[in-house]
């Protein structure tokens, strides 16, 4: 019961802490190795690739829902004086939220080629 509960909350969790990071002062942005903008994508591949795993039926309304709030994140740096929204910046996290999707289907192919796999 706790792992699933655990396992249904971890995307909502990633999806908070990336609302957090994205509106907070830049100030406050974790150190980072890693280009802004493999960063941006890498989030939002995670972000999607947890919401497929959770809800793996969904792909489509998920991919519809992760691009769009993409955009809607990124306006919400207009909260923050520091932050400024790039449409740049919207379009790679959104390419990042199609891929971990993209991830979640070919995970959904390759585990039902092993079933057919399996019972022949």
């Amino acid at each position: 019961m706790f792992k699933t509960l655990l396992f249904k909350l971890l995307p909502w969790l990633c999806l908070i802490a990336i609302i957090v990071v994205t509106v907070s002062p830049i100030r406050w942005r974790p150190p980072d190795p890693l280009p802004v903008s493999v960063d941006r994508a890498m989030a939002f591949a995670l972000l999607a690739f947890l919401f497929g795993l959770v809800y793996p039926r969904r792909l489509l309304w998920l991919a519809i829902v992760l691009i769009l709030g993409a955009g809607a994140i990124e306006m919400l740096q207009y909260l923050s004086p520091t932050r400024h929204p790039q449409l740049r910046d919207a379009l790679v996290k959104a390419a990042g939220a199609v891929i971990g999707l993209v991830a979640v289907a070919i995970l959904q192919r390759l585990q039902r080629s092993k079933k057919i796999a399996e019972t022949e």
